[in-house]
């Protein structure tokens, strides 16, 4: 088996890459994606976020209302309000999934897709939470993947993604400015990784570095159950 942290900022293509290793035979999980479920309406992170935050961040159909909930974490100076609430549980989710993969196949390749990895633990730090799961969540992982792109390239990926067409172009880029500002540069993360992928050409460069990447891992969780020593 073989626990990978797949991770980089805005825009990088985190997903791109999540899909072709899931496609490759890897196990693989978006921790956007357990967000978003431990979000909903009856979750005690939905109803944590709303004692914190006030019911005012709750829409008309019982749901949380995403753009103003992310206008006061970011804008607001509030991202770590909203970070203690949603990274614990997340933390616990991917574990528990983790453990369920390894329990039906002990070879897995087992990846977790986020765009947080170094991000949790530092502000466990700045919130003091030195002993908690956020703060040694890097432990959690055998391997770290990071992908790199120049902040450029990046910010006009998501822009075009939030605004397919001209519209709103200009408010998405401030946005995707705003939201790398509180991440970690590229040249941090890849200093702490074992695998950089480099996403600044076409999607045909990044699959070719994606499947030998791929045969690598794979290696890796075969030496894993033959108690070969991975360092």
């Amino acid at each position: 088996m073989l626990r990978v942290g797949l991770t980089g900022s805005l825009g990088s293509g985190k997903s791109t890459v999540a899909a072709f290793l899931r496609e490759l035979g890897a196990e693989v999980i978006e921790a956007d994606e357990l967000g978003r479920a431990l979000m909903e309406p009856g979750q005690p992170v939905f109803a944590e976020i709303l004692r914190v935050f006030g019911p005012e961040v709750a829409g008309p159909d019982g749901r949380l209302n995403r753009a103003r909930l992310a206008d006061l974490a970011f804008k607001g100076g509030r991202l770590q309000d909203l970070n203690a609430i949603i990274h614990p549980a997340v933390i616990a989710a991917q574990h528990d999934w983790m453990e369920e993969v390894f329990r039906r196949n002990p070879a897995a390749v087992a990846v977790v897709e986020s765009a947080l990895i170094f991000e949790v633990a530092r502000d466990a730090r700045i919130r003091g939470d030195l002993e908690s799961g956020a703060a040694v969540w890097r432990r959690n992982f055998d391997r770290i993947i990071v992908l790199t792109a120049p902040d450029e390239i990046k910010i006009a990926r998501y822009a075009a993604r939030i605004c397919p067409t001209s519209l709103g172009r200009e408010a998405a880029e401030a946005e995707a400015r705003l939201r790398l500002s509180h991440q970690i540069p590229d040249a941090e993360k890849a200093a702490c990784a074992d695998y950089v992928v480099e996403n600044i050409v076409d999607i045909s460069s990044l699959r070719i570095q994606v499947e030998g990447l791929w045969e690598k891992l794979q290696e890796e969780s075969n030496r894993f159950l033959q108690n070969v020593s991975l360092e």
